[in-house]
């Protein structure tokens, strides 16, 4: 998991003519994205980050020159390896830790597998599909990332509470 590659922005579009460019943050904003000088392993060098005052970012890299080199790079996800993130409280998790975790229930039994995770302005909420039925179908159920809900997780599963998961 240490090298994992973890998004930290996305590329949503050229800015200007010098080969400047938009970013998409899927962090804790500008600040947080300012601590990594290089990503995707080292093919993007930062020369210079801005806040966009829009929620977003302007980037320059050394590696785009101009306008129609950032053109083409929409939609790159920025990525920095997994152990270059700073160290977890108790109780705190990157999401990318999260999903393709298997979920078990508190008795044991599977789940499925964490294929996202979601805010809508209350906390954090798990969606787990479960496996394939004879229909061929996979449902999905969603599970808030409370303590009473997933009492616990770690690198290897995350156990859900019986009561919130859906038979």
């Amino acid at each position: 998991m240490a090298r994992k590659p973890v998004t930290m922005a996305a590329i949503t579009a050229a800015h200007g003519i010098t080969g400047e460019v938009r970013l998409k943050l899927f962090g804790e904003g500008v600040a947080g994205l300012k601590a990594y000088r290089a990503f995707n392993e080292g093919a993007f060098t930062v020369k210079a980050l801005r806040d966009d005052g829009k929620g977003g970012a302007i980037a320059r890299f050394a590696e785009i020159a101009d306008r129609t080199a950032a053109e083409r790079l929409r939609g790159t996800a920025l990525t920095v390896p997994r152990d270059a993130l700073p160290p977890l409280g108790e109780g705190e998790y990157y999401h990318a830790d999260l999903l393709g975790l298997p979920a078990v229930s508190s008795e044991g039994e599977p789940l499925g597998i964490v294929i996202a995770i979601e805010n809508y302005g209350a906390g954090d909420v798990l969606e787990i599909e479960k496996p394939k039925g004879e229909d061929g179908k996979a449902l999905r159920f969603m599970v808030p990332m409370r303590v009473e809900a997933v009492p616990e997780w770690d690198d290897e599963r995350l156990i859900v509470t019986a009561a919130y998961a859906e038979g």
